[in-house]
C-alpha cells in the first residue's frame, strides 16, 4: 500500500464526509498519517487512528498556532497511544513572525520526541537557516522535512543529518525539479497535506488518494517507473515511522 505521510483528515474540511473519505482511501490502497496542528486536531487524529488501525497519527502544535494555545509536553504525552507514530508538525514559520516562542515550543517537541523515541514531522517556512542551526545542535534526530521548498544546498544539509524530505502538491506550484532530480529516492517521502495543495485545478479539496499524482510527477522528473517510487517511498515511510506491515483493511466491504 502507498503511504501518505502527511494528511489532515482530522481537520474541519472533512467533518461532513470523513468516514466516506477514509473508506475510499483505504479501498484505494492508501494508508495515511494524520498530523496534528494543535491539541484538538491532535486528539482528532488519535481518535481516527484508534478507530481505524490502518490510519496513523502524529501529535503536535504547529508553529503558526503557538500564540493561540500553550504547548504542554505532559498534556501532549497523554495523547500518545497505539497508532501515534510521530511528534509534530512542529518547527519555524517566519511568515507568521520570528517568534521566540516558536523556537521554545519547537525544542519542547524535540524533547518529547526523544522521550517517546518517535520521529518528528518538521514544518519550515522561510526559516531554513534557523532550522538548520537548531537541528545541528541536536544529535540523533529522526524525522521528515514536510513540504520541502528549499534549495539543494538546504536539502543537502537536512540529508546529511539523516532526515527525509517530504514532497506534495507544492511541486506543481513551485519549481523543485532540480531538487527532486538530485535527492536520492531512498530519502524521499510522498504526502498530500490534504485538504490543502490539491494537484487538480478543478478540485479545491485535496484527499489522500491524490497521492498518485505526486508519485507520477516524481517518477516523471526522475525518469523512473511509478511503481519504483510507490515501493521505495512507502518503504521509507515504514522505516521512519515504524509501520511494520500492511494491515487487514476494515470497512472495505
Amino acid at each position: 500500500m502507498i503511504i501518505d505521510t502527511h494528511a489532515h483528515l482530522n481537520f474541519k474540511a472533512f467533518d461532513r464526509d470523513r468516514e466516506e473519505v477514509i473508506k475510499r482511501t483505504l479501498q484505494g490502497g492508501v494508508l495515511a498519517i494524520n498530523v496534528g496542528a494543535g491539541k484538538e486536531t491532535s486528539k482528532k487524529a488519535v481518535e481516527i487512528s484508534c478507530k481505524y488501525p490502518e490510519m496513523y497519527s502524529s501529535v503536535g502544535l504547529h508553529p503558526i498556532h503557538v500564540d493561540d494555545e500553550d504547548f504542554s509536553k505532559e498534556e501532549f504525552k497523554k495523547l500518545i497511544k497505539k497508532g501515534v507514530v510521530a511528534i509534530g508538525e512542529t518547527g519555524l514559520d517566519k511568515e507568521r513572525g520570528d517568534s521566540i516562542k516558536q523556537r521554545k515550543v519547537f525544542l519542547d517537541h524535540i524533547s518529547l520526541a526523544r522521550e517517546e523515541n518517535l520521529p518528528l514531522i518538521f514544518h519550515c517556512r522561510k526559516a531554513h537557516k534557523e532550522m538548520i542551526d537548531i537541528l545541528k545542535k541536536e544529535e540523533g534526530i529522526k524525522g521528515v522535512m514536510h513540504c520541502f521548498t528549499g534549495k539543494m544546498k538546504e536539502a543537502k544539509e537536512y540529508l546529511d543529518m539523516g532526515l527525509f524530505l517530504g514532497f506534495n502538491g507544492i511541486i506543481f506550484k513551485m519549481n523543485l525539479k532540480k531538487v527532486i532530480e538530485k535527492v536520492p529516492l531512498d530519502k524521499i517521502l510522498v504526502e498530500t497535506d490534504c485538504p490543502f495543495l490539491s494537484p487538480f485545478k478543478d478540485k479545491e479539496r485535496n484527499e489522500p488518494l491524490f497521492i498518485e499524482e505526486i508519485i507520477k510527477e516524481i517518477a516523471k522528473i526522475k525518469g523512473i517507473k511509478e511503481e519504483e517510487v510507490k515501493t521505495k517511498t512507502s518503504q521509507n515511510a515504514r522505516n521512519l515511522f515504524g509501520i511494520k506491515k500492511d494491515p487487514v483493511i476494515s470497512g472495505s466491504d
